[in-house]
């Protein structure tokens, strides 16, 4: 498997040049707005990872889901036009856009749809799929509730996680994002408007969970909630030892419910005090200190640390929350000394990557390129993995985090279009997320993209046990190694069955734009 990350799309210089695909000109009878303006074209055209550009013919901000149902039915009555749903703009190789033609942005249906709904013990959020999830948390929080699951930065549309998987430190308990929705609203490629469930058009909502926003557009989104806490104990503990790494995070993530922490991840990091890298990425505050004299002098070039949090209340007497925590970092096996703790907020705890962001804007890291690799690993390849990636390839560092932490496949559905590794109930997230400076001062973009070729070579050299996590590929027979035989099969029938024209999301270069209704043509790129 490889990542052509550095190929970059060649697109027309502006709107007024293209082929007209029936639509320029054309009233499409939105309540929002239809902006063919270059300043939003050029916009559209970019995302968070920096490496493509697809500039599309306009912008379609709607009102709501009438609009989004009015684009898909205007590029089915146009020969080859494409329509793509983005949300915050933070794909990494383009999947948000549409090379000429309509990408339609979400966040404009965000405002006024937000409901809680339910009583008694279950209480849900109904949600625009265009709503950041910081805006679903903080709306939340008002009722003293809160979604089960989430994804490390919050700054992201819910439609564009549940059209992935979203996963973060509360995914081994919960599942991901995608296994704690009950219903959707989804427009689809054939331009209807259906409501989804696990029970009524099931097919669709299983499709549309994780499908990559290749079936359908998601609107609306019903989230289960749970009362919210007040606090959490936020602590990182760290291993010279993998194995022994491994072994604690494996434990605790099986323990039973309420039997363990409520947010478990973890992360690698280089044996030096390099500051982007090293010792001082891992203490909680400036009144921390990493001290590397604990280590034991046999301790190699790649350090680990266990990131976990346990929600409690502000009422909780202190002594009772340290009991809990005692009790369950007395059964580990992480450097003594090497210990750091605070109580946080539980607002403060989820928007905690916020920080970085505002960083690395202010600092320009957030515009530079992103040449990020997300990876799910079989936990019994997770050993070998470490030896050859963490302690070869990545042995100095990437400029930023290297998270590494288990999830259990048996809180995902498999139901949904996600695709996992192929064996065994545990497998490790990897992701590998660079924030460089730019050349000359950082390393140039394309050697961090050789980099990740590196990777996938080794992995495949060595026959690991892996999926990409936010695939892109290429090429039909690359997609087809990411599904297998029978989930490819799947996923080709669910694609004849909900956007037969492939219309929908472009920018993944799965299917290509058939106007033969029912069938979906090759173009070299991932048709059929």
């Amino acid at each position: 498997m490889m990542i052509a990350y550095a190929e970059r799309f060649v697109h027309e210089n502006d709107t007024e040049t293209r082929q007209d695909d029936g639509v320029s000109g054309l009233d499409l009878q939105l309540q929002g707005t239809l902006d063919w303006s270059p300043a939003a074209t050029a916009t559209a055209a970019k995302d968070f990872g920096g490496f493509r550009s697809a500039k599309p013919l306009a912008v379609v901000r709607p009102s709501g889901p009438d609009d989004v149902a009015r684009s898909v039915r205007a590029a089915l009555r146009s020969p080859s036009l494409t329509v793509a749903a983005r949300g915050n703009g933070h794909s990494i190789n383009g999947q948000a856009m549409s090379d000429g033609g309509l990408v339609v942005d979400m966040r404009s249906t965000d405002a006024d749809h937000f409901q809680v709904v339910g009583g008694a013990d279950e209480y849900y959020a109904v949600v625009a799929g265009g709503a950041l999830w910081e805006d679903v948390l903080e709306w939340c929080l008002r009722h003293g509730l809160a979604p089960r699951s989430y994804t490390d930065y919050l700054g992201l549309t819910v439609g564009g996680t549940l059209s992935n998987a979203g996963v973060s430190g509360q995914a081994f308990r919960y599942g991901p994002q995608t296994s704690n929705v009950t219903e959707l609203e989804v427009v689809t490629g054939q331009g209807d408007t259906l409501v989804c469930s696990g029970s009524d058009n099931s097919e669709l909502f299983f499709a549309v969970l994780g499908g990559l926003g290749q079936f359908g557009i998601i609107t609306k989104a019903k989230i289960l909630l749970q009362p919210a806490p007040d606090m959490v104990r936020w602590i990182r503990v760290v291993y010279a030892d993998f194995v022994d790494f491994t072994r604690d995070a494996e434990w605790l993530v099986t323990r039973p419910d309420g039997d363990t922490f409520d947010y478990i991840e973890g992360f690698a990091f280089v044996n030096s005090d390099d500051p982007v890298n090293g010792w001082p990425t891992v203490p909680l505050g400036p009144d921390q200190r990493f001290d590397p004299a604990r280590l034991a002098p046999g301790a190699g070039s790649v350090l680990y640390c266990l990131e976990l949090g346990l929600h409690h209340q502000g009422s909780d007497p202190p002594s009772s929350v340290d009991a809990v925590v005692g009790r369950l970092l007395g059964r580990l096996g992480f450097v003594e000394g090497l210990e750091f703790r605070r109580d946080v907020g539980y607002a403060e705890f989820l928007l905690r990557v916020q920080h970085a962001e505002r960083h690395a804007k202010a600092t320009g890291l957030w515009d530079v390129p992103h040449p990020w690799l997300n990876m799910f690993v079989s936990g019994a390849d997770i050993a070998a993995f470490d030896r050859a990636v963490f302690k070869g390839v990545l042995k100095d560092g990437i400029g930023g985090p290297m998270l590494v932490y288990p999830m259990l496949r048996s809180r995902w559905d498999k139901r949904t279009s996600v695709v996992l590794p192929e064996s065994g109930e545990i497998f490790y997230l990897v992701a590998l997320l660079r924030y460089t400076l730019p050349y000359p001062v950082g390393p140039q973009a394309d050697e961090l993209v050789s980099q990740n070729r590196e990777i996938l070579r080794t992995c495949d050299d060595n026959g690991f046990d892996y999926k990409l996590y936010l695939p892109y590929y290429q090429s039909q027979e690359e997609w087809k190694r990411h599904f297998g035989k029978q989930q490819w099969a799947r996923f080709v029938e669910r694609k004849a069955r909900f956007d037969p024209m492939a219309v929908l999301a472009p920018g993944q270069k799965i299917f290509s734009r058939s106007s033969v209704p029912g069938k979906m043509a090759s173009d070299g790129g991932g048709g059929l």
